[in-house]
């Protein structure tokens, strides 16, 4: 398990086993790429981020998981990794959040992105994003950093 301090200064534990906080975490965050690109999203208040959100009522993290990635990018997922989970002791109370690596095949317009403004293709990811105010706070703790790591390591990604 790693800890570290998140943007907000809450306490999160990231781990890269099996559910190790919640067999039915609440929320899901997803890395994504499409055709060797980051797929990230723009939310209107955070800025840049990878999609996420919440579990609905009925559904599997997995399924919220595409869900989320078609809602704000209109991204449509053709392979979906677990990667993780981490629990973050907030001063708003504990969340739980799976952590997923998504190929998307293809990038459908939609009419409403939800709360955010689209897609956003990068090449590459910034080594400085905590000192770039255009990313939200969730780029910027250890969760995308290890997440990374761990892509490299299982060579998901180059």
């Amino acid at each position: 398990m790693i800890k570290f301090k998140d943007f907000y200064h809450n306490e999160v534990t990231l781990s890269f086993t099996k559910n190790p906080f919640s067999a039915d975490p609440k929320h899901v965050w997803v890395i994504t790429k499409f055709a060797d690109k980051w797929l990230l999203t723009k939310h209107k208040d955070r800025g840049m981020e990878f999609p996420g959100g919440k579990v609905e009522e009925g559904e599997t993290p997995e399924e919220a998981a595409e869900r989320e990635v078609f809602e704000e990018t209109g991204g449509i997922v053709e392979d979906l990794t677990y990667l993780g989970q981490y629990y973050v002791d907030g001063k708003g109370g504990a969340v739980i959040k799976n952590v997923y690596f998504a190929k998307v095949n293809q990038l459908v317009k939609q009419r409403n992105y939800y709360e955010t403004e689209g897609p956003v293709l990068l090449s590459d990811l910034p080594q400085n994003l905590t000192d770039i105010p255009s990313f939200s706070f969730m780029m910027k703790d250890g969760v995308l950093v290890n997440s990374l790591q761990f892509l490299e390591k299982a060579q998901l990604i180059q």
